[in-house]
């Protein structure tokens, strides 16, 4: 079994790898200076348990040395949730072009040198690149989150000066974490379609592997989105995933007809809280109970025009005036709205229509009246604990 691993260990080597573990799933690359990086030694010394765990129960590849740790994870494939909330699209571009043209300056580059290079790199792959303010800032960015993984370093300047005017930096270059930054196979794949499709391929054990990996990596999984073989799979060994979940990594499952939900009762692994505070947080929330009114589909999905999610935003807006800003825009609302919906698996777009998953009905909040002009409106009530994240009904 994947947990064997755990078994050879004492109870307090338990408690740490599967610690470290944790850890890792969310920091997969951990480096001195970095968050976290406290955890370092602790996961030196687990290296060859951590490694076999991850090994046997996810097909993932990790590499622990004295100054880093990497957790070669899977990719998120289309999935257009997931991503460095920071880069646009423009902006990974440049950071594809800039780990390009890293790997040909040495350990040691001026800023100017580097933006150069990655406009040669642009040139050689057909890429149009401009000087104008817009393609300084996403250049800016990428090299930003460069400097947030330790593949750079700013010695003198700053990379930020690319968007202020001030555009000299000398930056050094970590060139061992730069060699263990890609995790696709960059050497087999012929085009970029092809690289995100083999970064995301089932793992050693196939449909396990590819299953438990779902359920590790998202909030939600749905049968209906799984293949036949995967969901019978899943559903025959729910309850025995559950206890290895729990044991492995600390989360905590609830089985459904409609499928599986996975949640961290400390909110370490969490990626998005939800509820939340925020204006599209809140308005999300609001927006539910009434978006599930409609007709289900044979997988329990409740299918919305996009108008109607309109509607329901812009009447939560005029009802409760005093509870957002008043330069809340309702369009922009509407699409931050369905955007966190779906990066929770809550909500997916399908043409003009979008469809409500059966696990937003652990959600049912309902204002007690509707807030005085001027005043806050209290925040959204909590789940109370217990309830499913599913529709009413007993587990499977």
């Amino acid at each position: 079994m994947s947990a064997d691993v755990l078994d050879r260990l004492g109870e307090i080597d338990q408690a740490d790898v599967v610690r470290c573990a944790r850890v890792l799933l969310r920091r997969p690359l951990l480096r001195t200076g970095g968050p976290e990086a406290d955890l370092l030694p602790l996961v030196h010394r687990h290296r060859a348990a951590l490694t076999e765990l991850f090994a046997g129960t996810l097909g993932y590849r990790l590499v622990v040395e004295r100054r880093f740790a990497r957790l070669y994870k899977t990719g998120p494939g289309q999935d257009p949730t997931r991503g460095e909330p920071t880069l646009s699209p423009r902006g990974y571009a440049y950071l594809a072009l800039a780990l390009a043209a890293l790997t040909t300056v040495g350990q040691q580059t001026l800023l100017s040198r580097l933006v150069t290079d990655i406009r040669t790199a642009a040139g050689q792959a057909g890429i149009a690149v401009t000087d104008d303010l817009g393609d300084l800032r996403a250049i800016a960015a990428a090299l930003r989150y460069l400097v947030s993984l330790g593949i750079l370093t700013e010695i003198e300047g700053t990379v930020t000066g690319l968007s202020d005017g001030t555009d000299e930096a000398l930056l050094t270059v970590d060139t061992t974490l730069l060699g263990q930054l890609v995790t696709g196979p960059i050497g087999s794949a012929r085009s970029a379609t092809e690289l995100v499709r083999l970064a995301a391929r089932p793992g050693p054990r196939g449909v396990e592997h590819t299953v438990r990996r779902r359920l590790v990596e998202n909030p939600v999984t749905h049968y209906a989105d799984l293949t036949d073989e995967e969901a019978t799979w899943l559903r025959r060994r729910a309850r025995s995933e559950s206890r290895l979940l729990e044991r492995c990594f600390g989360l905590v499952t609830e089985t459904r007809l409609e499928g599986v939900a996975v949640t961290d009762p400390e909110d370490y692994l969490t990626d998005i809280a939800f509820p939340g505070q925020s204006t599209v947080a809140r308005v999300a929330l609001l927006a539910l109970p009434r978006l599930l009114e409609g007709e289900r589909d044979e997988h329990g999905w409740v299918p919305v025009r996009l108008e109607r999610v309109a509607r329901v935003c812009r009447e939560l807006v005029e009802t409760y005036p005093a509870a957002w800003s008043k330069q809340t825009s309702v369009p922009r609302l509407v699409d931050d709205v369905l955007h966190l919906l779906a990066a929770l698996g809550l909500a997916r777009p399908g043409g003009d229509d979008w469809r409500i998953s059966p696990a937003a009905h652990r959600w049912a909040p309902a204002p007690d009246a509707t807030p005085r002009h001027g005043e806050p409106e209290e925040s959204a009530p909590e789940p109370v604990q217990g309830w499913s994240l599913f529709d009413e009904g007993e587990p499977t």
